[in-house]
């Protein structure tokens, strides 16, 4: 039987040589959960404002589906290592649940402080300017969170040990797709700039024609 001091250490070494140190490891858990949320945020003000639910009932399903995508994103390094969907969904659901619910008190906050960005919709600058400064103070506050439980093997920890085995990666597992915390940094900020940018040419646009259509009629 291993000593627990000694299989403790083991698992201290795998992670550190994983993960590059404890900084890291903190910064891409962050990341994986910090993608999942954004989606969730999104999706659930996309399908709320389509469906016309009230504030409430939307920002319940935007909170739902970040922690859907939050645990799904945090799956797949799990499912490419070899682990069973259920094994999967079982240690991510025990390491990432304070990390995505810090994010969400955090991220809804700052979007009810900011005046107007919870009310606008996906083609409003201010939800978009909104939504990438409650994403950044989001990721601020649970990066010191993910660090504590890291550092006391608990949290993204749990996890750690099952990621990078490339003998475990054969068959379907192949096409699971693996993604770094760098992709994921750049995929957010290219999708938040993607929609700012949208939002700005559709106020710009917004304005013209509604001159236009002044001018028609007094015709």
């Amino acid at each position: 039987m291993n000593h627990p001091a000694h299989t403790h250490h083991a698992a201290h070494e795998a992670r550190a040589a994983h993960g590059g140190g404890l900084a890291s490891m903190a910064a891409s858990a962050t990341l994986h959960c910090l993608t999942g949320c954004a989606i969730g945020e999104i999706l659930g003000l996309m399908i709320g404002t389509a469906v016309g639910l009230a504030t409430g009932a939307t920002i319940a399903l935007s909170v739902a589906l970040a922690f859907l995508f939050g645990y799904a994103l945090s799956s797949l390094p799990l499912l490419r290592s070899g682990l069973t969907l259920g094994a999967a969904l079982g240690l991510v659901v025990a390491a990432d649940t304070v990390s995505i619910l810090t994010m969400e008190v955090v991220d809804n906050l700052v979007m009810a402080v900011i005046p107007g960005a919870m009310d606008a919709g996906l083609v409003n600058a201010v939800f978009w300017v909104g939504m990438s400064i409650s994403l950044v103070a989001a990721f601020l506050a649970a990066y010191p969170v993910n660090r504590y439980l890291l550092a006391r093997g608990k949290g993204h920890a749990l996890t750690h040990e099952h990621h990078g085995s490339a003998a475990a990666v054969t068959g379907a597992r192949r096409f699971i797709p693996d993604l770094p915390a760098p992709a994921l940094a750049a995929a957010i900020a290219a999708f938040m700039l993607g929609g700012l940018v949208v939002a700005v040419a559709d106020g710009l646009a917004s304005p013209s024609a509604a001159t236009h259509a002044a001018v028609s009629t007094t015709r």
